[in-house]
């Protein structure tokens, strides 16, 4: 797979170290699961600035962010499929888990992480336009 760097916004930099710093029970307890590689092999960013906005958990080389939805999303649900939809039109896929499950049920969560994974690297490329080619 091709690692991807997008733009980010600069002034969110600071704003992410701070998320960083004060990050859910539920985001250190997947932190634990996803950091040091541990997820099929790939590197896994939290808190990472993509664009004009921060998504919780990303692979760069799998496009692929997670994002964990908790009280703090109840009220951010149209702004947040916005964003969703906004950075998927950038080939960013996305996996969604209700903090609470993240808190209860982690072995389900890393297994559809696990399973995503799987399915990213084995779906089949759209066809070549002319005269262009994977690198």
């Amino acid at each position: 797979m091709k690692k991807n760097f997008f733009n980010y916004n600069p002034k969110l930099k600071k704003l992410a170290s701070q998320l960083r710093n004060k990050s859910t029970p539920s985001e250190i307890l997947l932190w634990k699961y996803l950091k040091g590689k541990q997820r099929l092999g790939y590197d896994f960013h939290r808190q990472k600035p993509i664009k004009n906005y921060i998504v919780d958990f990303f692979c760069p080389k799998l496009n692929l962010a997670i994002e964990i939805d908790g009280i703090s999303h109840e009220y951010k649900f149209y702004k947040d499929k916005n964003r969703q939809i906004e950075l998927e039109k950038n080939g960013i896929k996305f996996l969604r888990f209700q903090s609470k499950d993240v808190l209860t049920n982690i072995e389900n969560v890393i297994y559809v992480i696990d399973k995503t994974i799987i399915n990213i690297l084995h779906t089949p490329k759209p066809p070549l336009k002319e005269g262009s080619f994977y690198k």
